[in-house]
């Protein structure tokens, strides 16, 4: 790969490609962070559905902070793929999830794109390896992957491909810590990447008990929101066992709560809690803390979860007894 042309800290100029509703949501998002956003989509409403989505996003991303020069008058909607990425000095992509729509339109990109600029997919669970097949240059492709809607949730998934250049990944992580984005850049592909593992997961498992007829519907929506949810709107799920150990920490949490992998509570066949398992995640929890000790991190979950439900108007009325500390 070329080395961009454009630093990271200097992009003015975004395309993106697809313009349903991440690829409008990114839109959202580069417009409010003060970009000069030229959009394509193939469907021919496409130009008044994503104004509209633009419109509708914009109360929200004012009440967030709009970026000096923000603007949806810096909208324009291309009438070709090749005008929208013609001048661009980054672009994203998202396409609906087809793998061999992602392999062309990329490749066409490829083609289209002015040589060096990095390019993005939104992809949700393809790997970048199975999707640069047909580009010619693969080493500037790299996986973008939001969450929606992309213009209020930070996070971004990056990984590139078996032939993505490491400076193409290097490049898009910092272009999105700039663009206001939360980024998270793997080591290794993945299947479903990280988030949506989880998510996928919970899912599933979800599915079951409903199919089962061991949970409703509203019963499984509640034991997220007024549970677990709580805490991981400021707190993962790493950390939050961690502090079920008390000042014994996650190493006090694996050996107490370690038997319990083997217990039926979820149809995931559980890993192996062997040593080395082990020590990555008391090691892991360590690190997560940055220095903050178990009583510190209590107090922020104390008050994350106070903030959160006196944000959503939960504040009173929280229910009693005992239950299992995780």
């Amino acid at each position: 790969m070329t080395s961009p042309l454009t630093a990271p800290e200097d992009v003015r100029r975004v395309a993106c490609v697809g313009a349903g509703v991440i690829g409008g949501g990114w839109v959202a998002h580069f417009l409010a962070r003060g970009y000069d956003v030229k959009a394509w989509d193939p469907a021919p409403d496409a130009e008044q559905k994503l104004r509209r989505l633009v419109d509708a996003a914009w109360p929200a991303l004012t009440e967030m902070g709009l970026a000096d020069g923000a603007s949806r008058d810096r909208l324009t909607v291309a009438p070709t793929l090749e005008e929208a990425v013609a001048d661009a000095e980054f672009v994203q992509e998202s396409a609906p999830e087809d793998l061999d729509l992602k392999r062309d339109l990329l490749a066409r990109l490829d083609a289209a794109a002015p040589e060096g600029v990095v390019i993005a997919s939104s992809t949700s669970g393809y790997p970048m390896t199975d999707m640069q097949t047909t580009a010619a240059n693969p080493a500037r492709l790299v996986v973008g992957h939001p969450f929606n809607p992309p213009y209020l949730i930070p996070l971004v998934e990056v990984v590139g491909g078996e032939k993505t250049d490491a400076d193409a990944s290097a490049w898009a992580s910092r272009f999105y810590e700039v663009a206001g984005k939360s980024v998270i850049t793997m080591d290794r592909e993945v299947p479903g990447f990280i988030a949506n593992r989880l998510q996928e997961a919970l899912w599933r498992e979800a599915l079951h008990m409903v199919a089962n007829g061991e949970a409703t519907v509203k019963e499984i929506d509640d034991s997220i929101t007024e549970g677990p949810g709580l805490r991981w709107a400021f707190m993962g799920p790493m950390l939050t066992f961690a502090l079920a150990g008390g000042e014994g920490g996650m190493a006090h949490m694996l050996d107490h709560f370690g038997p319990s992998l083997k217990s039926p509570w979820t149809r995931l066949e559980a890993p192996e809690l062997d040593k080395q398992l082990y020590d990555s995640v008391v090691a892991g929890c360590d690190v997560a803390a940055d220095g903050r000790s178990i009583a510190d991190l209590v107090a922020e979950r104390d008050q994350g979860v106070i903030d959160v439900l006196r944000a959503t108007g939960r504040l009173n009325g929280a229910g009693n007894g005992k239950a299992d500390p995780r």
